[in-house]
């Protein structure tokens, strides 16, 4: 299975907002409709439907501090959202995204960090962040545990 990373156009919107999460899992994942609005207002959002093979399966932002007007000398890149279809889950699907996005981040000269948040509870995504690396920073923002990649591990 080949997973991509594609921008998101007219063609496909709907699509990407129609993909959805189990009920069980709306807590920890704002809706592809609220990412794409608040997309709109960032200059740091960076965002592309992902597919697995030719199927459109799920939706990657991030929070790219390189995007600015004026970047800082060393700027970090946030995940800021992260979500795959309920019917797409447990396929392997968003350790590929991860994998694909610490390449990214790797190609952006000076960047310091790759993090990400989540919402702490039974059923949400601590387990599958751990698994692949992230270290909790001790910080805890609007609720959310704070988790980084290890710079070490980050390379082109």
């Amino acid at each position: 299975m080949e997973v991509t990373l594609r921008e998101i156009t007219a063609d496909t919107v709907d699509a990407v907002i129609a993909l959805a999460v189990g009920p069980d899992q709306q807590g920890f994942v704002a809706s592809n409709a609220v990412s794409l609005a608040q997309a709109l207002f960032s200059e740091e959002a960076w965002y592309r439907a992902i597919h697995a093979d030719e199927e459109l399966v799920g939706f990657v932002m991030l929070d790219d501090e390189t995007l600015r007007k004026s970047p800082p000398a060393e700027p970090d890149i946030g995940l800021w959202r992260l979500m795959i279809d309920a019917r797409h889950q447990r396929r392997g699907i968003g350790r590929e995204v991860i994998r694909l996005i610490v390449r990214h981040v790797a190609s952006k000269p000076g960047v310091r960090t790759l993090y990400t948040s989540y919402v702490p509870g039974p059923g949400g995504p601590e387990p599958f962040y751990l698994s692949l690396g992230f270290v909790p920073t001790g910080e805890i923002d609007e609720g959310e545990v704070v988790v980084e990649y290890p710079r070490s591990s980050i390379s082109a």
